[in-house]
């Protein structure tokens, strides 16, 4: 159980702390301008947007256990949902990045603007912003747990990634700590990209399970003497990094062609734009 809790735990943090940003700069917004009267609205919309993920993760199981019986239509439909999820956050890290500076200003833009339209407006605004996030977060935490089999282990870090997230937040909300946020999502991501690559190389042998694609038996390597499955070492690379002693040659392939250029964009350092000078004038 314990060994899928860090990757789940991170997931949670990461995620969570975002979400709980998006939430602390709408409600210091309506604070500062005098609006506390707009704030049920915007815990409403939060609210109807933790709903709508939680039914979305209720969904992906339901529909993964109940409504396909045969193994291999299980195994294609996990295999589907963890490359999409990749896909997900992946996304969700560079935008992140991109966007973390002027984060503030979006949002407050984009809520001054719903003010203006009406208090459905804000509960919308407030769904929509927290709703992205809820639901890039369902798909990635249920893709990663599909790994572990027993689900225990996954929702307990999960839950705990949120709860110190939400604490955190409250607590940058109250001044109360400081935390350079750009060192923070920089660390935290590079390590989600390596859960993704595993989760991707997991999506890669469900499909290959499935018969969808080929080589299954054909591997890149075998070191299940070295590294037994069962060993508390192997399954701890299992839960981490979903290492297989037994991986296949495609599997490895797609491993390393996410890595490799993900990891190396992401932690490429941002271009600074440079001042545009401004013309002298002539000198009569």
């Amino acid at each position: 159980m314990w060994e899928f809790f860090f990757p789940n735990f991170l997931i949670g943090l990461r995620e969570g702390l975002e979400a709980t940003l998006v939430v602390s700069i709408l409600i210091a917004f309506l604070v500062k301008t005098d609006r506390r009267d707009r704030l049920p609205y915007v815990w409403s919309g939060v609210g109807a947007a933790i709903v709508l993920s939680v039914a979305f993760g209720a969904m992906l199981t339901f529909t993964s256990t109940s409504l396909l019986s045969e193994f291999k239509d299980r195994e294609l439909f996990g295999g589907i949902m963890s490359i999409i999820a990749v896909g997900f956050v992946t996304w969700m890290i560079f935008w992140m990045r991109r966007t973390a500076r002027h984060l503030k200003a979006d949002l407050t833009g984009k809520l001054e603007a719903a003010v203006a339209m009406g208090s459905v407006a804000v509960a919308l605004a407030a769904f929509l912003a927290v709703a992205r996030e809820g639901l890039e977060t369902t798909l990635f935490f249920w893709a990663a747990a599909q790994q572990a089999g027993d689900a225990s282990g996954p929702f307990l870090g999960f839950v705990v990634g949120i709860a110190v997230a939400i604490v955190i937040g409250w607590l940058l909300y109250r001044s109360a700590i400081a935390l350079n946020l750009a060192k923070f999502f920089t660390w935290t991501g590079a390590g989600l990209v390596l859960v993704a690559a595993g989760v991707l190389a997991y999506g890669v042998h469900d499909l290959q399970e499935a018969e969808f694609l080929p080589g299954l038996n054909t591997l890149a390597f075998n070191v299940s003497e070295q590294v037994p499955p069962d060993s508390w070492y192997g399954t701890l690379l299992k839960g981490i990094f979903n290492f297989s002693p037994a991986t296949t040659v495609l599997e490895a392939i797609v491993w390393i062609a996410y890595v490799v250029p993900v990891l190396t964009l992401f932690l490429w350092p941002a271009r600074q734009k440079r001042p545009t000078p401004v013309p002298q004038k002539a000198s009569a």
